[in-house]
C-alpha cells in the first residue's frame, strides 16, 4: 500500500511543532547564526586620519555583515605593534600608513604575500611597491611631502614666507615649527628619509640639529602639525601636502609649500598580518580597499590623496604632481629595516638627545 505524506510548508512545519521542539529548534537556528556572525570578523590596525578609518570600516562592515574591530595608529606604531605581536598577532589587515615600515614589515616577514585579482587595475607605482614587498604589501595612495605655514601670523610679525627646506632652519622661525617624531610617524620618517636623499647623510643631520632649535613640538601624529598651524598653535607645521590642504579647508590662512629644492612622496600601502586569525576576511577586505568604491571615501572625509586604482577619481583638491619637484625616491634602501634603524637611532642621538 502506498502512503502519501503531505506536503508541509516550513511555516506550517513549525506551527505543529510541540512547543519546547520548536523552542529547541529556534534556538539551535539562533545559535548557528549568531556563530557564523561571529566568525566574521576582522582587526585592522589603520595608519590614515582617523575619520577615514572609520569611513573604511562601518561601511565595509554595513556592506559585507562583517564585524572590523579598528585601531587607530601611526604607521610607525603600527610596525612595532606587528614587531611585538610576531609569535602571538592580534591583527588581520594594516590598512593604510606610509610605504616605508610596510616594506620594513614585509622584509622581517611580518606580512604575508598576496596577489588581489585588482592588481592590474592599479597605476605604475602601486604595482611597484607590491613587487618590491614580494606582494606582501601593495600601494593604496600617493601622497607629496611638504609643510604649510599660517600667512595671517607671518604677516602680522613681518616675515617673508618660506619656499624652501632651508627657510626653516632660519632664527626667525625658533620655537615656531612643528613636524612628527620618525620613530612613531611615517610622515616625519619622509621627512628624515627626503633630507637625508636631498642633501646626502652628514648635511642632513646637520639640517635637523639646526632646525631642532626651532622645533616648538615633535608629535606622535603626522598630521597633527598642520592641524597645529590651522589652529593658530604654530607657525609652520611639516606634514603631507594634503594634510595640509585639509587645514587649509578650516583656515584659509593657511597655504601649502612644495619646498624648491624638491621634495619626497608617500605610497601609503596596506598589508595582510602574517598568521592573521581572520586571513580569509583579510583578503576579502584588501580586494574590496583596492576598488574605486572604497577609494572614493577618501576625499569626503578630508583625505585629498592620489588614489592607487586609475577608475578612482582623483580629489580636486589633490595636489598637482606637474607642480611639485619630486625627487626620485629610493623607496628600496629607505624601506629597508638596517636603514631605519640606523637613521632613527642617529636621529634621537644627535637631534632629539644631542640638541
Amino acid at each position: 500500500m502506498n502512503t502519501r505524506v503531505p506536503h508541509v510548508s516550513r511555516r506550517q512545519g513549525l506551527r505543529h511543532l510541540p512547543g519546547m521542539a520548536l523552542a529547541a529548534l529556534l534556538a539551535t537556528v539562533g545559535y548557528c547564526a549568531s556563530a557564523q556572525a561571529a566568525d566574521r570578523n576582522l582587526i585592522m590596525y589603520c595608519g590614515v586620519d582617523e575619520a577615514w578609518c572609520r569611513a573604511m570600516a562601518t561601511t565595509y562592515q554595513k556592506e559585507t555583515g562583517v564585524n572590523v574591530d579598528m585601531t587607530r595608529m601611526s604607521a610607525g606604531e603600527i610596525y612595532a605593534r606587528l614587531r611585538a605581536e610576531k609569535a602571538n598577532p592580534q591583527a588581520d589587515i594594516w590598512w593604510g600608513g606610509t610605504g616605508d615600515p610596510h616594506l620594513q614589515a614585509a622584509e622581517e616577514g611580518l606580512t604575508e604575500e598576496y596577489k588581489s585579482a585588482e592588481l592590474p587595475q592599479l597605476y605604475d607605482w602601486a604595482q611597484k611597491q607590491a613587487a618590491r614587498a614580494k606582494y606582501r604589501t601593495v600601494g593604496i595612495y600617493l601622497g607629496a611631502l611638504g609643510y604649510g605655514y599660517n600667512s595671517d601670523d607671518l604677516k602680522q610679525r613681518k616675515l617673508k614666507a618660506p619656499e624652501c627646506w632651508a627657510d626653516l632652519i632660519k632664527p626667525e622661525f625658533k620655537g615656531e615649527v612643528e613636524m612628527a617624531d620618525p620613530s612613531s610617524s611615517g610622515t616625519a620618517w619622509t621627512a628624515l628619509a627626503t633630507v637625508v636623499q636631498l642633501m646626502g647623510e652628514d648635511k642632513a643631520f646637520d639640517f635637523f640639529k639646526k632646525l631642532n632649535k626651532n622645533i616648538a613640538e615633535y608629535t606622535k601624529a603626522g598630521a597633527a602639525p598642520a592641524q597645529a598651524v590651522a589652529k593658530g598653535e604654530t607657525l609652520i607645521g611639516i606634514a603631507f601636502q594634503h594634510d595640509v590642504i585639509f587645514a587649509a579647508k578650516q583656515n584659509p590662512a593657511v597655504k601649502v609649500v612644495s619646498p624648491c629644492e624638491g621634495t619626497g612622496f608617500e605610497i601609503g600601502s596596506m598589508s595582510i598580518v602574517k598568521g592573521a586569525k581572520h586571513e580569509d576576511e583579510a583578503k576579502k577586505f584588501y580586494d574590496w580597499a583596492l576598488t574605486p568604491a572604497a577609494q572614493k571615501l577618501a576625499a569626503p572625509n578630508g583625505s585629498y590623496q592620489i588614489p592607487s586604482n586609475k577608475a578612482t577619481p582623483v580629489p580636486p583638491e589633490a595636489p598637482d604632481l606637474d607642480k611639485i619637484k619630486l625627487i626620485d625616491y629610493d623607496f628600496a634602501k629607505y624601506g629597508s629595516s638596517e636603514v631605519r634603524t640606523k637613521l632613527l637611532k642617529r636621529f634621537t642621538d644627535e637631534v632629539r638627545n644631542g640638541g
